[in-house]
């Protein structure tokens, strides 16, 4: 998984992008955690997600936001890493001209970010938002959510209490136009200490499914 630098809006951005060999494979971009409370693109939940796209033939990428490992400039309270992210799949796009479908995953901030992209994105035709911070931000731009996608939450999730990821998901699940599917793993934290199996097996289970279904 070759190390890459490209250029953000503030300055170069530090990633790491696997390059499926399938022509027009799909691409997928990966976001990660709140950068001043540690988040990085190495972040296990973030790794756990792009090995899953990786092994199902998608072009992937995951990055640090700006002022993370080597990323420049600094923390810009969502909107900035917005333009980071757009930054990002600019440059995925640019490697990877033909892809037939483009999907986003990000956990807790990083899910926050990513579904503000998708609302501005309209080739992004899937999501998996792995614990969104519903109590922390509000996610009320996505009238209507443009896409299918899964939301996953634990529900001992210190953090961001359920019910407000339940609330946000029933409101999504409610649009006739798309399909929202939402795993609640129990016993997991925010972070999913002793649950990555569980998380990753339910990542998998849903990308299978989709990719069965647009096969």
């Amino acid at each position: 998984m070759p190390e890459v630098i490209f250029n953000g809006p503030e300055g170069r951005l530090e990633g790491r992008y696997h390059h499926s060999k399938k022509p027009g494979a799909p691409i997928a971009l990966v976001l990660h955690p709140h950068p001043q409370f540690g988040g990085t693109m190495n972040n296990k939940v973030v790794y756990a997600m792009y090995q899953s796209f990786v092994k199902r033939g998608f072009s992937t990428l995951r990055f640090n936001f700006r002022g993370v490992g080597r990323s420049q400039s600094t923390f810009d309270n969502g909107l900035g890493e917005m333009s980071d992210a757009a930054s990002a799949l600019d440059w995925m796009q640019a490697h990877n001209p033909n892809a037939h479908s483009c999907w986003i995953g990000g956990f807790s901030f990083g899910a926050w970010i990513a579904m503000q992209l998708m609302m501005r994105r309209p080739e992004i035709s899937g999501f998996i938002s792995i614990s969104p911070p519903a109590s922390q931000h509000d996610f009320s731009f996505l009238a209507p959510c443009p896409a299918d996608g899964l939301i996953i939450h634990g529900d001992k999730d210190e953090i961001v209490p359920i019910e407000s990821v339940d609330k946000l998901a029933q409101k999504l699940k409610s649009q006739k136009t798309i399909s929202v599917d939402y795993e609640i793993i129990k016993g997991a934290d925010h972070f999913f200490g002793d649950h990555m199996d569980k998380l990753t097996k339910t990542v998998n289970a849903y990308l299978d499914k989709s990719l069965t279904k647009a096969a």
